[in-house]
C-alpha cells in the first residue's frame, strides 16, 4: 500500500505538468483501486460484463489521461473520492448503454447453468439509485458526496470523514440519514 505522501508528492507532481509523475501513481494505486472496482462489481446485476480491470482502467484514463482538465487533487483521498465520482459515471453508463434496445434492452439475459438460482433482492438498481443520489445532491450535497465514498470508492466512516473534512460522528449522523433516505426513496412506488 502506497503511503499518502508518495501518492500526494505524485500528485503534485501531475498538477505541475511532470509527464513522467502520471506513470508512477498508477503502480502505487492500482491494487487499491481493483479491490475498488470488484466491490462495486459484486454489487452490480447478475449479467455485468465489466471486469473489475477494465473499470480501473477507464477510470484511471478519465482521471489522468485527459490532458486538458487540471486535477487539482490536493490528497490521496481527494484522487480517490475523483475515483469514486469517475467509477460511478462509468457504472451509470454502462447500465445505460445495456438499457438500449440495440444492446439488450429490456430484454432479460439468463445464463443456462445458472436458471434455477433466484437474483438476489439485495441487488441494486445502478440508474434507480443514482437518480436518488442525485435527488439527495440537490438536497444536501454532502450527504451525496458522503454516500459516493461510502458506495463507490468503498471508504469507510472515518477515511470519508477525513476526506469531507468532517469529523467521524458527524460523518456518521449524515451516513444514517443518507441510508435512510435512499431507502425511503428507493422503495417508494413508481
Amino acid at each position: 500500500m502506497a503511503t499518502m505522501t508518495d501518492v500526494t508528492q505524485i500528485l503534485n507532481q501531475i498538477e505541475q505538468g511532470d509527464p513522467s509523475a502520471s506513470d508512477k501513481l498508477l503502480p502505487l494505486l492500482y491494487d487499491e483501486l481493483r479491490v475498488l472496482a470488484r466491490q462495486r462489481l459484486t454489487n452490480e446485476k447478475p449479467g455485468q460484463t465489466l471486469q473489475a480491470t477494465a473499470l480501473v482502467h477507464e477510470v484511471y484514463l478519465r482521471l489522468i489521461g485527459n490532458d486538458n482538465e487540471s486535477t487539482g487533487w490536493n490528497s490521496r483521498g481527494h484522487f480517490f473520492g475523483a475515483a469514486a465520482e469517475a467509477m460511478r459515471r462509468i457504472l451509470i453508463e454502462n447500465a445505460r448503454r445495456k438499457g438500449r434496445i440495440r444492446h439488450g434492452g429490456a430484454g432479460q439475459r439468463l445464463d443456462l447453468m445458472e436458471c434455477d438460482v433466484p437474483v438476489s433482492s439485495s441487488q441494486v438498481d445502478l440508474l434507480e439509485l443514482d437518480d436518488a443520489l442525485r435527488r439527495l445532491e440537490a438536497e444536501d450535497p454532502g450527504k451525496a458526496l458522503l454516500v459516493k465514498l461510502r458506495f463507490f470508492a468503498g471508504l469507510t466512516v472515518p477515511e470519508a470523514a477525513k476526506v469531507l473534512g468532517i469529523s467521524v460522528p458527524t460523518a456518521e449522523r449524515y451516513w444514517i440519514f443518507a441510508k435512510t433516505w435512499l431507502f425511503a426513496e428507493l422503495s417508494a412506488p413508481s
